[in-house]
């Protein structure tokens, strides 16, 4: 069965590590055709007991229980393959981001083959988000699930409250583990297994299927029986890996904890670190829409970039088959009412912007509810953005310019507007509050759609008066 979603970038950052004190996951959703239609969607709490779940992905069924909370979701806009849900905040501000495609060495895989129907990424935050309280219990619902249905992908899935990180990763049908983020650190996570040591004492800041260490040590797995570390024992660490995956975390080190010395293709890059200044959302946004900027990786072809060879070697983060990008973002200054925000850019990275939604809201914008195979950007923003893509492609260096300024532009402007929805949201009765940050959302959306109608606008234009087809009476004379 073909697997859409693949070839995402995750970060991760604890709330000390932040400018503002938040806490932040935030994942680029990547498809393997480079057309996955995606929408902004918020689903009403209800009470899913009776409900008969069937993914029409891969037939996994799960009859649920008990009643569920509201959440927002990036689901696909062409439901005929499943919800594949990605990204959203519940009601109680707890964030959820799954998933970040990994692989499973062949010899787990031997003893724990990936179960066929399993929890696979389009089901699991459907069957996660609506019930839980804590990025903690987000963990444990999920590791509960696993053990029970197995799941048929590798994955790596991240949880976030207004105190918490946590990363989860699968390994083989039914393993999985789970490390809390310091509160003074960063992590980054590529298309490989990231958690290295598991200290089984700290359930504190380690949590793991219950029968992990009993597996691994049934089929002799532990390369290093000393130590249990994840990456090592059930991680690939092959060529492919020090090409497509792992530049992409000494990309992001780089640029957060630029005094470290290490090689793009090293397979020793840590998971935890620590960044040499702040983090601000600015930072996450622009190591999401990156493309190895400033080295000689960058396929851009821009004034650093190296040899044609150069620029391909590595897999870059901003790349065609770019879909939705989220940033969830719960602050800790501010009442919990209107703390968490979702950051949302469709299309592709490096061009568009990212979009700041508060998620305690009934409603989504118009345009951000439709995505479907038609392709009608004055409809659909996930259409529009695309088609931004598809004109800018052709010729980057003609209007990247002009184009950076527009996305300078929208994030100057989703920044006030999240100072002053903030204020006037401080004056707001709980009766008003919910329906004040809906309408705010929208009026965000309008200004951005409008902002991206006019670049379109002057791109087109552009492109066409230098059209290399022209014939001028004369010419041939």
């Amino acid at each position: 069965m073909k697997k859409l979603m693949s070839s995402c970038t995750a970060m991760l950052v604890g709330k000390n590590a932040t400018i503002d004190g938040s806490t932040i996951i935030a994942r680029d959703e990547d498809g393997e055709d480079g057309v996955n239609p995606k929408t902004f969607r918020v689903f009403p709490a209800k009470d899913y007991t009776g409900e008969h779940y069937v993914s029409k992905y891969n037939g996994l069924t799960v009859d649920m229980v008990g009643k569920g909370c509201r959440f927002t979701a990036t689901p696909n806009g062409v439901p005929d393959i499943g919800r594949w849900d990605e990204q959203g905040i519940n009601e109680y501000n707890v964030a959820m981001s799954s998933t970040e495609t990994e692989m499973t060495n062949a010899r787990v895989l031997g003893h724990d083959p990936l179960v066929e129907n399993g929890v696979n990424e389009d089901s699991m935050l459907y069957l996660v988000l609506p019930f839980i309280k804590s990025a903690r219990e987000g963990v444990k619902r999920l590791g509960s699930l696993i053990e029970k249905y197995g799941t048929g992908e590798s994955n790596g899935i991240a949880f976030s409250d207004k105190d918490e990180v946590w990363y989860f990763e699968t390994g083989g049908g039914h393993q999985w583990v789970a490390q809390r983020i310091p509160d003074d650190a960063y992590a980054i996570a590529p298309n490989i297994m990231c958690i290295e040591e598991i200290d089984f004492a700290d359930e504190d800041n380690y949590l793991t299927a219950a029968g992990i260490r009993d597996f691994v040590n049934k089929y002799h797995l532990n390369p290093n029986p000393e130590t249990f570390n994840f990456r090592n024992i059930f991680g690939t660490q092959d060529e492919a890996d020090a090409y497509y995956n792992t530049p992409r975390s000494w990309y992001g080190q780089k640029l957060f904890t630029p005094s470290l010395e290490q090689e793009p293709t090293s397979q020793k890059i840590p998971f935890i670190q620590h960044a040499e200044k702040k983090i601000a959302i600015e930072d996450v946004e622009y190591f999401l829409s990156s493309h190895y900027n400033g080295t000689p990786y960058d396929p851009m072809g821009t004034y650093a970039s190296g040899t044609p060879a150069e620029q391909k070697k590595f897999r870059s983060i901003a790349l065609d088959r770019n879909q939705s990008s989220c940033i969830l973002q719960i602050r800790n200054d501010v009442p919990a009412e209107y703390a968490a925000i979702q950051w949302i850019n469709f299309g592709f990275y490096c061009y568009s912007p990212y979009v700041p939604f508060f998620t305690n809201i009934t409603d989504t914008p118009a345009n951000y509810k439709l995505a479907s195979d038609d392709a009608q950007p004055d409809k659909s923003a996930y259409w529009m953005h695309k088609l931004l893509e598809v004109i800018v492609e052709p010729r980057y260096h003609e209007f990247i310019n002009e184009v950076n300024d527009f996305r300078d532009r929208c994030q100057s402007y989703g920044v006030s507007r999240v100072d002053k929805i903030t204020e006037v949201a401080k004056i707001q009765n709980s009766a008003n509050l919910v329906n004040y940050l809906t309408e705010q959302n929208m009026k965000t959306a309008n200004h951005v759609n409008a902002e991206t109608h006019k670049l379109i606008n002057s791109l087109l234009h552009q492109a066409l008066l230098n059209s290399k087809f022209q014939f001028e009476r004369g010419d041939n004379l």
